[in-house]
């Protein structure tokens, strides 16, 4: 089936292209919009009627330039409004969910790691996913101010790396082996977080997983781009030249206002 209308994505800012990189480097002929609503970022910190808000004025913006599908590229809307936007729009949804069930599963010390914001750790949808996990011990940190700190382009700061070695060094001393990661910004710290934990610990994120459900979807449901040349357009109500950076110049972004 061809459907050459685009695939949405939204993020409380530039972390989503975590997950935009996996789907384009998957689905390299689908045209894609992304905003990043950095403005209001970030959104861990708001109430779940606030972040239900701002995701159904991400929602309707990315339908009226005619999405086909939309991805929810944070992890505290999936959680906190995923269910609300399927219930009052009529447009397949793909949720972005801390990845508890692989690293349950794979875990020999029965002790894993999840960093993830406030929004998503204290969602209901998330408690449900860890009453499935009886026997495993988990370690639960919230990223007090790293997504804001991302956003402001201090990826590589001391005042980053910092609150990471703070927020992991529990979790080290529990003898974790397996990181989730909760939240699409935080791939962009990866180079930090690899030199704190120690090299038996593996680290998990939901963007292959994400990417692999937005072709099931194309499949089954919304039908694929005939084009051999595609799209990406990208808008920011933040500094474009963060998300700029981010995608490496390679691609323009546009500031506008929403």
């Amino acid at each position: 089936m061809i459907n050459n209308k685009p695939i949405g994505l939204f993020d409380s800012g530039i972390g989503g292209t975590s997950i935009w990189k996996e789907i384009h480097q998957l689905l390299p002929n689908e045209d894609t919009i992304y905003l990043a609503d950095s403005k209001n970022a970030p959104y861990g910190i708001k109430s779940k009627k606030e972040i239900q808000k701002l995701s159904f004025k991400n929602t309707e913006l990315l339908l009226e330039m005619g999405c086909k599908l939309i991805v929810v590229a944070c992890n505290t809307a999936t959680t906190n409004a995923i269910k609300e936007l399927r219930d009052k729009f009529d447009v397949p949804f793909i949720g972005i969910e801390p990845a508890i069930k692989p690293a349950a599963n794979k875990s020999k010390t029965n002790c894993i790691g999840i960093l993830a914001t406030k929004g998503t750790l204290n969602s209901t949808l998330f408690h449900k996913a860890v009453l499935n996990y009886p026997n495993t011990k988990i370690i639960e940190q919230i990223g007090f101010g790293l997504v804001q700190l991302i956003e402001d382009g201090k990826i590589d700061s001391k005042e980053t790396n910092d609150l990471l070695i703070q927020y992991l060094n529990p979790m080290i001393e529990a003898n974790i082996d397996y990181l989730v990661l909760g939240c699409s910004h935080y791939p962009y710290l990866l180079p930090q977080i690899k030199k704190i934990l120690p090299k038996g610990v593996k680290i998990i994120d939901s963007g292959e997983a994400v990417a692999r459900q937005t072709e099931k979807i194309l499949q089954e449901k919304t039908g694929y781009n005939s084009s051999l040349k595609s799209n990406q357009v990208f808008f920011t109500n933040g500094n474009p030249q963060v998300l700029k950076s981010i995608l490496e110049n390679k691609y323009d972004v546009i500031y506008k206002e929403f």
